[in-house]
């Protein structure tokens, strides 16, 4: 199974969660997601999309980035049990999926 601990910003710099244990590794993955990452300059802000109670864990959707073709492999590496209704089997972006 894949696993991602790095955030990506907008001007291509990255915020990686295994290093440091900084609070990036707390936002897991979800096909429907709690909470969303907003990039503002030089911050990273988590909203709730949804009321989430006090112990709830907080999720986003990873809508990982694959350079390149995606292969089977690369898809069974990235692969989501969310269990949403919604869930789209894969942590990898719609944008990434289809081209």
């Amino acid at each position: 199974m894949g696993h991602t601990f790095v955030f990506g910003l907008s001007d291509g710099r990255v915020i990686d969660g295994s290093r440091g244990g900084n609070s990036a590794r707390f936002l897991n993955h979800a096909c429907a997601p709690n909470c969303e990452a907003i990039e503002t300059g030089d911050r990273i802000y988590v909203h709730a999309l949804t009321d989430i109670k006090p112990g709830d864990e907080l999720f986003i959707d990873y809508g990982l980035e694959i350079e390149g073709e995606i292969s089977e492999d690369i898809r069974a590496q990235y692969v989501c049990h969310c269990g949403a209704s919604t869930c789209r089997q894969s942590m990898i972006g719609h944008r990434a999926e289809s081209s």
